[in-house]
């Protein structure tokens, strides 16, 4: 259903494939654009088996108000981002972190995602000269036992 294309306009109509399988082109790749393949299981373990045999993909969408089957999907598919009951708004919400892992990409933006993305955070410690006391290097001018007695008080053990 669907189909009507106008290269011209760079117009493709929304379009629903039918008894698409597994190895069709259209499943090779991720599909950017109004493309729906339609492809029957007769289990959610089927459904499951094959996202796990694919690419992680940028995005999933799962349609059923049935919280243990949302479950086990968030459980078991991975992807970018997930999107129950809609397959849309998830670009929407600014505050949420939109983005893919592996083939469909790394990193996520929208929001503070956004700006985490294209940031390094680097840790820097910095420590004073002031104290620095000669047991710090070898060779060691206390006993192990002690060392240990001082590093566990150190660490709060």
């Amino acid at each position: 259903m669907g189909g009507q294309y106008d290269a011209k306009d760079l117009y493709l109509a929304p379009t629903l494939l039918e008894d698409v399988k597994p190895d069709a082109p259209v499943m090779q790749e991720e599909i950017f654009g109004p493309i729906l393949p339609i492809m029957e299981f007769d289990t959610l373990d089927d459904a499951l088996d094959l996202l796990g045999d694919k690419p992680t993909p940028l995005a999933l969408y799962l349609f059923t108000n049935d919280r243990r089957v949302q479950a086990r999907v968030l459980a078991t598919a991975r992807s970018g981002g997930v999107c129950l009951n809609d397959a849309i708004l998830h670009l929407m919400g600014r505050n949420l972190p939109f983005g893919g892992l592996g083939d469909s990409g790394l990193g996520a933006y929208h929001g503070k995602a956004s700006f985490d993305c294209f940031t390094h955070r680097r840790s820097v410690l910095t420590r004073s000269f002031v104290v620095d006391p000669p047991m710090r290097y070898p060779p060691p001018r206390v006993s192990l036992a002690t060392m240990k007695r001082l590093y566990r008080y150190l660490l709060g053990a």
